[in-house]
Parts: structure tokens; C-alpha cells; sequence
């Protein structure tokens, strides 16, 4: 294992470049953009493999239109450029080969740029592809280079593919052109100390935070144009370095128990150097290395850590006894696979919040005050991007090269606003004020739609949380009559504030006829919490409801707190609280998102929930624990076949139809999710029997786009309004796909959802399943307000993400028609 050094410069390459593991540190940008990459983008070039997947052409009833008419029509405009001179040229693709074989990549390309005479200067080359936008005389050029010592190299250009403008892979590498241009852009703001929005500096708090403002770009194809998608985007750095961190967690926990907690607590996370300023993922901690171990350097030499990097990066290390990071390097194509760097705690620092910073209310404020862009702000930055790049005279230069304009406006559209849904409670139907999107005020003290009695049920508390306890108590006496619950008093116990007693409580008290237990804590201390729901959940299944004490001590919202509470205890025993009107029926609606659990072997949890009644209403749900960091089902079979029993229990009859939205989908993993686990859900509908065959719907949900709208009121951009739906313009043609904008935000700029329907023979309008979507999003039993997503969707994530954080073991199936993960 070797540090990842900062690459020579060209003349400090001997021999071959065997320089494994030197990782490229981008220079500056010039017109000739020697450093693009397509191979070495990791994660980047997962954006393009759903490129090809065409799954519209297969949906019969939208090939020629999938827009919907109903709603209000509004005025939006959005973060996408038009490209305006569309290239006329191809993109050229060739393939080179060296002879002797040359590993290192800047070796590589200082050999072939000494021909820039017969490629030109207009190139892109990664290694082992080179990008022209003309075509060489020959199909195979050979050349002849010299290294520095006198090595002479053949090398041997082949072409092997030409390639139209529109072509996924020309649309990857105008992505590389702008995200680099992006990148430097970002740098000279940096290093002149120009703010973006007021994101650049310090925060002044109990934690050190610095904010690093960027911008995220993406060229692709949308339904009439080519367009540029930008916006702002930030990294949150932390004053301490990774043995400040380590340092400060041996005082805090046993030392038995240190390394064990040091793992869980830092492999996963991503550091920044503070010698080259470049970012890695800690996959392990090497304990048996430190600072005085050596390596071999690439002449043969041997080093030890602490003298290479005072030798490299002057850089002193102080503590000769800490351990080694060890982090893996990314897969990539070409010769040389790097073999992992060993980084030193002392020298790297932490990104992004802690849990504990997370829970810090003025830590999250003053963040949002930095981060939270609203749209004007927002268009604001966007546009200084769009300034520069038709500004600067090398940008504009190094793009007329490549034959590329982009207008200088943000495209604007009509898009609509559906009608606004009414809440339905127990016989009455409310109307909600749609600028909030929630109706908490309207539905107060009004009857839930079905409840379940309080007759058995366990409080548990310490000593000196009794007043906590007995205020609880009382205020829920107060709050569940106008519900339609009837309370007995709980069955109040004590105990110590240890976990042991928790559980030895547990194990003695709950029984059979137990319908819920409430534990007061005296704090948010995971390992109690978990201790109690795993017991719960799997040993001796019975809803539950953890309340931190602290919670209860808010004078000024006592009674808004015990409602909360209330309401989340009636629907965790089964209990039923609103709906909206859904006019589609025998419809089973089915959510499902994936969890990595990132203790239990980073094993993944994939949550399955599917609707039981008409109305939404009442809900089933199973979890199927995956391989390590695997995003797509395995077990859809069985969750799908357990479901549609469930379903048959409660209406003595099959659904006729089935709408699947399917949350926690990567970049890059469309194509197989159609080809795999779409073919799943028909498998297992053929299997239910000969007659029965339900239609079937599989919606793809993305909520991680960077794609945002604003709207034109009162003569300033603002939010668009709850319920808007864009299927025009910023959609995919090859998709049936369209925007939600469901829930409204107090503060920054809206996030969209997209929703992609990647399989359909329901034969459904896409305004109904525009606004089937959208209804859905009302449903959520934890917030009496629209939430970003459909409510099954949401319940999959709380189902997966309490197994994968705190159960780690499939929770016990008897619990499986109730919503006890909320």
C-alpha cells in the first residue's frame, strides 16, 4: 500500500511511468483540455448507462403523447440552457496502443501530445480513447515518441468508432467539457474569495464548519433540445481531522470497545487531504501500521510515511503512533489499477455533519442561512456561470473548437397546477390552505377515521422523568376524546436509566394482551432505543413509541406534542386517521426503497409496502435483507405473494390492478431494474394463478435531481405552488416521465420529484396517473400535511431504515399489517 502522491511533472518521468496508484490532480484549464477523462469519473459515469434505455417505445397508449391537461396552466422557467449551435461534425473515437507498454497516464499523453501536428490541438484523451472532432487521413496512424531518458515508443492510433453529436457518448463528453469548466470556475471564485450566495466562510458555532461552494452541470437530451442543467451545490468541511476525532473518541468509550466503535463511526466517510485537497472514501483502518512503516517508491527506493510527506508536502506529522486510513480506489478502465492509499488521520480532515451537529438546531440554522438558496438567489448564481462561460475568451474558444453554443437565458414553459385534494376524516371533509400544504389546523379535534381503544398499555419511565410521565398521561386524556379514542390509564412503571432494566421490564410486563408500549428516555442514546425496538419488533412483537423526555418539556406546545403523539400510537396499533377521494378501485399500491445497513456487514434492507383497502388506508409490510451494497430486490417474489394474501384476507377478492413505485434507484441502474425486476413482478403474477392477470404499473421514483423550477409572481421568482406537474420540455423523450412538485418549503427552493413509468399496460391517462401520484402524497400518517414523495414510498423507507439502523433482523411477521416503524 502506497500514499497517493502528487503526480510529477512530465519531466520527472522515467522509463516506463510506473506509477501505480498516482492519481491525476487537475492543473489548470487550458484551450486544450489534455486532462478530460471519460474513463476515470467513477460515480459520474453512472449518469450515462440509462442513456440507452428506451422504455417509452414498449408503452403503448403514450407513444404519441404523454402530456396531461388537466390543472391551471402556470409559467415556470428552470436551471436548463438550450444548446443553440448544435455540432455539425462527428466525434471521432480512436484507440491507442504504446509499444512498449507505458502504465502511467500523464507518461501517456505527454507521448502522444507530441504529435499535436497531425491530431490537432482540439482533443480529448483519457489514456487509452482519444476524441477528435476531425477524422485522421488513415484509419491506423503510427507514430514514434522518446521518453526523457531515450526510451523510444511506438505508438498506434486506431480508429474504432465515429460518432454523431447526439449520441450518448457525445452527450458523456460535452458533460466532461462543462463539468471541468464548472470545477474551474469554482476554483477562481476560491481562490479570489468571491462568494457564491454568502456560502463561503466560517461558520462561528460550537463547530467549525467551512462551506465549499461548487456547481453540479449535466448535458443530455431532452424532449426537443439538447440542454445545459446547472445548479449550486455545497461541501460542508469540519475543522477536525480524523485523529482529532479518534483522539477525543478514546476518551468517551471504553477501551475494549474503541476499535470496534473507531470503525463503525469512520469507515464509509469521506476525507479531505489537507496536502493535496482531494477527497477520499475510508474503507478500512489499518492498526498494525503508523507513520514510521515504509514503502517502496517507484524507483525502488524505500520510505517511511512520516518522511515522505514532510520530503513531498512538507507537511509534519506529529503523532508517530496513530494509525493508517486505508482507502480503495475507484474501478477504472486502462493499464495501471492503483492499488489503495494509505492516508494519515493527522493529516485529513472530515466532511459533512455529524449526528450529533445534526441534532444541534443553530448548527442546522446557520447551515440553512448558507445553503438554502432561494430562487432568486439561486438563478442569480446559476447565471454567474452561464456569464463566465460566454465571458472568458479561452472557454469560448475551446467551445467553438468543439462547435458548441449554449443560450445565456433560463428556458422558461407553461407547465400546470392541479386541483387542490380534500381531506376526508371520519365522515367530514376538510379543504386545507394549499401555500402551507398541510392541515393540522383544519383537522383538529375532528374524529380520526377508525381508532383503536386504549385499554392495555404499558408507560415506562425513570425516576426522574415521572413528571414528564404523569404530564403525558394527562394530556392525552385531554386530546383523544374529540379523536374518538377511548383511554385507560397506562400501566405506569419505573426503572432504572439503563438499558438492562429497560429490557428487563419488557420481558416481564408486556404480554400478549399488551396493545402498545410508550418508553420515555432520558436521552437520544441509539443503543437503548435499539435494545428496545429489536426486542420489540422480533422477541416479543408489540407496537411501540420511544418519546424523549426533553420533548415533553416544551410548556408552549404541550397539547400540539400529545396530539403528535396520539395520533402516532393510533396508527401504529392499526388504527386509520385521513384520506383523500382515490377514484381508481380495486387498485393494491405498492412502495419499496433499500436501506444499507453499514454495521450488520453493510448488508442492504430493501422495504416492501403494499395498500390492504380502497381507501389507502391500511397498509402491509414485509423487508428482505440483501448482499453487500446491493441496491436492486432479490426477494420481490415473496414480499409480492405475501401482500396479495393480505389483500385477499381483507377483500375477499384479487386487485385488478398493481401501481409499484420504486424509491432508492441509482444512476446507472435502470436498465436493470427493467430487465430484472420488472420480469420479477410479472413471474410472480403468472405464478398467483392461470386466470388471475392484474395490470401493472412500475413507476421509478428519483427524488436526487438537480433539476429546479420558478415561477413568475408579484415580480420576483418564488416557488411553484403544491401540486404543479411538468411533463414538457425538461423530460426525456425516450421516457414516460414527469415532474411533481408536491410539498411547499419555508425557506430556500423547492426540490421536484421525478417519476419515471418504466412499465404500463394499465392503459391509464397520464393525468390520472399524474394526479394518482400526487393524491398519494397526502397519505403520509406522520406529517398531516403533502410530503415529497408517495406516502408507500415513504413507509418503505421508515420500514428499511429502522431494520437497517436498529433491528438488524426481519421484525417479527405479526406485526406486518400495522404501521409500527413511524
Amino acid at each position: 500500500m502506497q500514499p497517493q502522491p502528487q503526480p510529477p511533472s512530465e519531466g520527472e518521468f522515467v522509463g516506463r511511468g510506473r506509477q501505480r496508484g498516482a492519481p491525476i490532480v487537475p492543473q489548470e484549464i487550458s484551450v486544450g483540455f489534455q486532462e478530460l477523462s471519460l474513463a476515470d469519473r467513477g460515480g459520474r459515469r453512472r449518469d450515462f448507462y440509462d442513456l440507452g434505455v428506451n422504455t417509452r417505445q414498449a408503452i403503448e397508449h403514450v407513444k404519441e403523447s404523454k402530456t396531461g391537461t388537466s390543472g391551471t396552466t402556470i409559467r415556470l422557467s428552470t436551471n436548463h440552457f438550450r444548446l443553440t449551435s448544435r455540432p455539425q461534425w462527428a466525434l471521432y473515437q480512436y484507440h491507442i496502443d504504446y509499444n512498449p507498454q507505458m502504465e502511467a497516464r500523464r507518461l501517456r499523453s505527454a507521448l502522444l501530445f507530441q504529435h499535436e501536428e497531425i491530431i490537432g490541438r482540439t482533443h480529448a484523451f483519457d489514456g487509452t480513447i482519444l476524441f477528435l472532432p476531425k477524422k485522421l487521413q488513415n484509419k491506423v496512424t503510427e507514430v514514434f515518441s522518446q521518453t526523457r531518458n531515450g526510451e523510444n515508443v511506438k505508438i498506434t492510433i486506431t480508429l474504432t468508432n465515429e460518432l454523431p453529436p447526439t449520441s450518448p457518448t457525445c452527450l458523456q463528453f460535452y458533460n466532461i467539457i462543462f463539468r471541468r469548466l464548472a470545477f474551474y470556475f469554482t476554483i477562481l471564485i476560491f481562490l479570489t474569495g468571491k462568494q457564491i450566495g454568502s456560502t463561503l466562510g466560517y461558520m462561528k458555532s460550537q463547530f467549525l464548519l467551512m462551506i465549499w461552494p461548487g456547481f453540479t452541470t449535466s448535458i443530455l437530451q431532452y424532449e426537443t433540445n439538447i440542454m445545459l442543467c446547472t445548479d449550486v451545490s455545497h461541501k460542508v468541511l469540519r475543522s477536525e481531522t480524523v485523529w482529532d476525532f479518534m483522539y477525543n473518541l478514546y476518551k468517551q468509550v471504553e477501551e475494549q470497545r474503541f476499535r470496534e466503535t473507531c470503525a463503525k463511526e469512520l469507515i464509509g466517510l469521506i476525507v479531505l487531504t489537507k496536502y493535496n485537497n482531494k477527497t477520499y472514501r475510508v474503507d478500512d483502518i489499518d492498526w498494525d501500521s503508523n507513520p514510521k512503516c515504509t514503502f517502496k517508491k517507484a524507483d525502488g527506493s524505500e520510505i517511511s510515511f512520516v518522511d515522505y510527506y514532510k520530503m513531498q508536502y512538507n507537511q509534519e506529522i506529529t503523532d508517530l503512533n496513530q494509525p493508517v486510513l486505508v482507502s480503495q480506489p475507484k474501478r477504472r478502465r486502462g493499464p495501471g489499477m492503483p492499488g489503495p492509499a494509505v492516508l494519515i488521520p493527522e493529516l485529513c480532515y472530515l466532511t459533512g455533519l455529524t449526528d450529533k451537529m445534526r441534532s444541534d438546531f443553530n448548527v442546522m440554522k446557520d447551515l440553512a442561512v448558507h445553503t438554502r438558496l432561494t430562487p432568486e438567489q439561486r438563478q442569480c448564481e446559476v447565471g454567474r456561470l452561464i456569464d463566465y462561460i460566454h465571458r472568458d475568451d479561452n472557454v469560448q474558444k475551446e467551445l467553438r473548437d468543439w462547435g458548441l453554443n449554449f443560450d445565456s437565458n433560463l428556458l422558461s414553459f407553461t407547465a400546470r397546477v392541479v386541483q387542490a385534494e380534500k381531506i376526508h376524516q371520519a365522515g367530514k371533509v376538510f379543504d386545507y390552505n394549499p401555500q402551507f400544504a398541510d392541515w393540522s389546523k383544519e383537522t383538529r379535534g375532528a374524529p380520526l377515521i377508525s381508532v383503536k381503544p386504549l385499554d392495555n398499555w404499558l408507560l415506562i419511565y425513570t425516576r426522574r422523568n415521572y413528571d414528564a410521565a404523569n404530564a403525558l398521561v394527562q394530556n392525552l386524556f385531554k386530546v383523544t376524546p374529540a379523536m374518538g379514542i377511548q383511554m385507560n390509564k397506562a400501566i405506569m412503571i419505573e426503572v432504572d436509566d439503563r438499558t438492562e432494566a429497560y429490557l428487563r421490564v419488557l420481558q416481564q410486563k408486556v404480554t400478549s394482551d399488551t396493545q402498545i408500549v410508550v418508553c420515555i428516555l432520558s436521552s437520544n442514546r441509539k443503543d437503548k432505543y435499539d435494545a428496545i425496538k429489536k426486542y420489540l419488533c422480533t422477541d416479543c412483537p408489540t407496537p411501540s413509541q420511544c418519546v424523549i423526555a426533553r420533548t415533553l418539556s416544551k410548556p408552549q406546545s404541550v397539547m400540539a406534542i400529545a396530539t403528535k403523539i396520539a395520533l402516532q400510537m393510533n396508527c401504529k396499533m392499526g388504527g386509520e386517521l385521513w384520506s383523500v377521494e382515490i377514484p381508481l378501485k380495486q387498485v393494491m399500491i405498492v412502495g419499496i426503497d433499500c436501506y444499507h445497513d453499514t454495521t450488520a456487514g453493510r448488508r442492504s434492507i430493501a422495504g416492501f409496502v403494499a395498500s390492504l383497502n380502497q381507501g389507502m388506508t391500511r397498509w402491509f409490510s414485509r423487508c428482505v435483507f440483501q448482499d453487500r451494497g446491493q441496491e436492486l430486490v432479490d426477494g420481490l417474489k415473496v414480499c409480492l405473494q405475501a401482500a396479495l394474501r393480505s389483500w385477499f384476507s381483507c377483500n375477499n377478492h384479487m386487485p385488478s390492478r398493481i401501481i409499484v413505485y420504486r424509491d432508492g434507484v441509482g444512476d446507472g441502474q435502470l436498465k436493470t431494474l427493467v430487465n430484472y425486476e420488472v420480469p420479477q413482478f410479472l413471474d410472480c403474477l403468472k405464478s398467483v394463478g392461470k386466470d388471475y392477470n392484474p395490470r401493472l404499473t412500475v413507476i421509478v421514483v428519483k427524488k436526487r435531481v438537480n433539476t429546479r423550477f420558478f415561477a413568475q409572481a408579484g415580480g420576483r421568482l418564488q416557488n411553484p405552488p403544491p401540486g404543479t406537474v411538468i411533463d414538457v420540455e425538461v423530460t426525456r423523450p425516450e421516457w414516460y416521465d414527469f415532474f411533481i412538485v408536491s410539498q411547499a418549503v419555508r425557506s430556500g427552493s423547492v426540490s421536484p420529484t421525478h417519476y419515471n413509468v418504466i412499465y404500463d399496460n394499465s392503459a391509464l391517462k397520464p393525468d390520472h396517473m399524474q394526479r394518482l401520484t400526487y393524491k398519494l402524497c397526502h397519505m403520509y400518517y406522520n406529517w398531516p400535511g403533502v410530503i415529497r414523495v408517495p406516502a408507500p414510498c415513504q413507509y418503505a423507507h421508515k420500514l428499511a431504515f429502522l431494520v437497517g439502523q436498529s433491528i438488524h433482523r426481519e421484525p417479527n411477521l405479526s406485526l406486518s399489517d400495522r404501521l409500527y416503524y413511524l
